[in-house]
């Protein structure tokens, strides 16, 4: 009873700040013409953390999440963690049957390997490695004990639908994961003021988050000198970034989500990452226009 008034509360109290927001008008009138003429669905949510102003396009609709799904499946392993259940510095094991295809580096262990905790969970978030992803999902007691991780937190659409039981009709519509780009934002901006389980561990989880591997979309539009707590993903039809930038005037935070996309390439040009690229830009010229900082000539042949 104590935990269902519990959530009860937080869920409220969520509700209640939502309805406290202040719009930044400037910049959803930026954000409105940013999005005219996408071939596909999208979703933006932005909070300036010192101001409190918001701006934001269909903020609280579901969207796939693809590989941000492992910012919740990280707090479900550190949740076991500060239960006494894992130890981030033990040594694991790794099988084949934990493979899952493709050009991860874990997938690429022989059988019976070992491997730290502590590094199976930065490949998760750094290189987003897939078969340390599953891996983690099953240690932190498979969708079902991270997504009540999730409800606790009253983030009620954020929610691991692969491999949960109960969840199959939501994975046929969007994956492995889904969220919504408020919810999202929420989950950066609860790890970065220590929220999440405890301080203790939500700064581990914010250091992991600041080290990404893939760099070439939000994060190539802000300075490499400036931190950012990060994770993007990606599928055919769906591209979506999730960022907690540091920034000199004060911390913001954004989410950006992507459906029905009619463009499902894989190159630079992608529509969805083109527009993921643009609001990032749009975002830190909006918060930091005398910065000073100017992305080199020649960049792109690193991003492509």
């Amino acid at each position: 009873m104590k935990k269902i008034v519990l959530v009860t509360c937080i869920i409220i109290t969520s509700l209640y700040s939502f309805s406290q927001e202040k719009i930044d008008k400037k910049l959803q009138s930026k954000l409105n013409e940013l999005v005219k003429g996408f071939n596909g669905d999208v979703g933006i949510y932005v909070k300036n953390l010192k101001s409190g102003k918001i701006a934001y396009i269909n903020a609280d609709t579901i969207f796939p999440t693809a590989s941000m799904i492992k910012v919740p499946i990280t707090c479900g392993i550190f949740d076991k963690i500060e239960q006494g259940e894992l130890d981030y510095h033990s040594t694991l094991m790794y099988c084949d049957s934990l493979l899952y295809a493709g050009e991860d580096i874990l997938g690429s262990f022989k059988d019976s390997e070992k491997i730290a905790l502590s590094k199976v969970l930065m490949l998760m978030i750094t290189t987003s490695d897939n078969t340390a992803s599953l891996w983690s999902q099953l240690l932190a007691g498979t969708g079902t004990a991270i997504n009540a991780i999730m409800d606790v937190n009253g983030l009620k659409n954020t929610k691991v639908n692969s491999r949960t039981p109960g969840r199959s009709q939501y994975q046929k519509k969007y994956g492995w994961g889904q969220t919504t780009p408020r919810e999202m934002a929420t989950l950066l901006t609860l790890i970065r003021d220590g929220k999440m389980i405890n301080p203790a561990a939500s700064e581990r989880i914010y250091r992991n988050l600041i080290r990404i591997y893939w760099d070439t979309e939000a994060l190539s539009q802000i300075p490499p000198t400036v931190q950012v707590a990060s994770k993007s993903g990606a599928v055919d039809a769906a591209r979506s970034e999730v960022l907690l930038v540091n920034a000199p005037h004060g911390d913001y935070v954004f989410c950006i989500t992507t459906k029905n996309q009619k463009d499902t390439s894989w190159n630079y040009g992608n529509e969805g990452w083109v527009i993921i690229r643009k609001l990032s830009n749009l975002l830190w010229n909006h918060y930091e226009p005398n910065f000073g900082w100017k992305q080199p000539d020649g960049m792109k042949k690193y991003f492509k």
